[in-house]
């Protein structure tokens, strides 16, 4: 009986996935666990152990054939029929995810932006419209989007946080620095922090880490 994977298992496919890729782009056809390990920094017991909660994917002693590992992690990763998603926030952040969820993700599909500003209202943001946010529950009604982009600042996150989680979104990839999980414990929250990123470089560098 294969266990459930736990999040930092999960957290870790995206990395596999991405190192595969760049393998199979440069023709290796077969990986052990123990190079997997290694790109990973990790141990090759732990790249078993992994790949085991999904049913494990190779053969001991044989390895991992790097095509069909990488098919079967993006099987996992990206639903056949992408996520509806919706952004909230459509301002120079706002604009800057749209372009990256429309162009260099999968497993998404960006529907609609919403903005509090009138004169936004109306503009089209990577080719998919901008709504008021008084159109919000109309829009949810009729669509059913199921993941948030939060591009807002934090208090305003918090102003939409319970609306958001009403209207049936259970996701949330979230740039505001309120985290959702905190209040709202059944949601999934992707919490992105760049400052935070920035701050762990400064101290890096400074330190001589």
């Amino acid at each position: 009986m294969q266990s459930k994977p736990s999040m930092p298992v999960i957290k870790r496919l995206p990395r596999y996935y991405r190192d595969l890729g760049e393998m199979e782009a440069e023709g290796i056809v077969k990986v052990s666990s123990s190079e997997l390990a290694r790109m990973m920094g990790t141990t090759a017991s732990q790249v078993r152990q992994d790949f085991n909660c999904f049913g494990g994917f190779g053969q001991q002693g044989i390895g991992y054939n790097v095509k069909l590992l990488r098919e079967e992690l993006g099987k996992l990763l990206f639903p056949r029929e992408p996520v509806p998603t919706i952004l909230i926030g459509a301002g120079n952040l706002g604009h800057a995810m749209a372009n990256f969820l429309r162009k260099d993700t999968q497993g998404f599909a960006l529907r609609a932006a919403f903005d509090v500003k009138p004169e936004m209202v109306g503009l089209t943001l990577c080719d998919v419209p901008i709504l008021a946010m008084d159109a919000l529950a109309d829009y949810c009604a009729e669509h059913h989007p199921k993941v948030a982009v939060i591009c807002v600042p934090r208090e305003a996150a918090q102003q939409v946080a319970q609306h958001l989680i009403d209207l049936g979104i259970r996701g949330f990839w979230n740039f505001s620095h309120y985290d959702f999980s905190i209040e709202y414990p059944d949601v999934l929250v992707e919490n992105v922090h760049l400052g935070d990123s920035l701050a762990t470089l400064s101290y890096a560098v400074n330190n001589d880490l």
